[in-house]
C-alpha cells in the first residue's frame, strides 16, 4: 500500500499538487490527466526530486517523505523518464550495473540480478553492445532493465510507450504485466496511450490541475463521462 496524505507542491504562484490524498493499492496503477495536470510532478515527489510543501508519503510502512533520492533508490524505488537516461558510452549490462553497484549486494548477487533483469526485459542478446548503437526500443528496454534490477519495491514509469510500433508496445505491455508476479514490485504508469493503460493497469487515478479527480478500477474510470469528455476527448452522444 502506498499512502499519499495531503501532499501539496507549489512552484511560485502555481500549485502543481493540491492536498493530494490517495491510497494506491494495485499491482499496476495508471496515472492519467491532461498536460499540466501534475502527473510528472507526482512522480518527482515520489522519487525525492521535488520536496512537497506539506503532506506525507508512506510505502509499505516506510516513511519516504524525508528520504533523499539515493536513499529511496536503496530502499527499492526505481524511475524511468520520458527521455531515457541510459548512458551511450556504456554497454547495456554496464548501464544496469550502475544501479546494482549502489546496493549492498555481493558480487555473485549482482551478476544474478543483472542476468535476471536482462532476461526479463528480453535484451540479453545485446548485453555487450554499447547503448549508442541500439535502436530506440532497445534503449527503452535497457531503461526498464535498470528499473527492475535488484529487487525493487516500487517502479515509476513516465510514458514508456511513446513513439513505438504496435508490436513493440505489445512487448512493453507483456513486460509491465509481468513485473508484479516476476519481480515483486508495484508499478505506477503515466501514459497517454489509453490502450496501454487498459491492458496493464488494474486501477487508475486521474489528476487535473494537481487535484485528484477520481481513482478506481481502470474500466470504470475510463468509462466515467468526466474522464471521457475532458481527458480522452470523447463527448457523450
Amino acid at each position: 500500500m502506498i499512502e499519499i496524505d495531503a501532499v501539496t507542491v507549489s512552484f511560485g504562484g502555481v500549485t502543481a499538487l493540491n492536498r493530494l490524498s490517495v491510497q494506491l493499492d494495485a499491482p499496476v496503477v495508471g496515472i492519467i490527466g491532461p498536460n499540466g495536470a501534475g502527473k510528472t510532478t507526482f512522480l518527482n515527489v515520489l522519487s525525492g526530486f521535488v520536496t512537497p510543501n506539506s503532506g506525507r508519503i508512506r510505502a509499505f510502512g516506510q516513511e519516504l517523505t524525508r528520504l533523499q533520492p539515493h536513499q529511496r533508490a536503496q530502499w527499492g524505488l526505481r524511475r524511468s523518464f520520458q527521455k531515457e537516461q541510459a548512458v551511450d558510452e556504456l554497454t547495456v549490462e554496464d548501464n544496469i550495473r550502475v544501479v546494482l553497484d549502489s546496493l549492498a549486494l555481493s558480487r555473485g548477487a549482482v551478476e544474478d540480478a543483472l542476468t535476471r533483469a536482462l532476461e526479463f526485459t528480453g535484451i540479453n542478446a545485446v548485453r555487450h553492445r554499447s547503448v549508442a548503437g541500439l535502436n530506440a526500443f532497445e534503449r527503452r528496454m535497457t531503461e526498464l532493465a535498470r528499473c527492475v534490477a535488484g529487487s525493487p519495491k516500487l517502479i515509476l514509469l513516465d510514458e514508456p510507450g511513446a513513439g513505438f510500433s504496435q508490436s513493440e508496445v505489445e512487448t512493453l505491455r507483456s513486460v509491465i504485466n509481468g513485473i508484479s508476479e516476476t519481480i515483486g514490485a508495484r508499478t505506477f504508469l503515466i501514459d497517454h496511450d489509453v490502450d496501454l493503460i487498459q491492458a496493464t493497469c488494474q486501477r487508475t487515478m486521474v489528476l487535473d490541475f494537481g487535484t485528484l479527480v477520481t481513482y478506481g478500477e481502470t474500466a470504470a474510470v475510463l468509462a466515467d463521462p468526466r474522464v471521457r469528455a475532458v481527458y480522452l476527448g470523447m463527448e457523450e452522444t
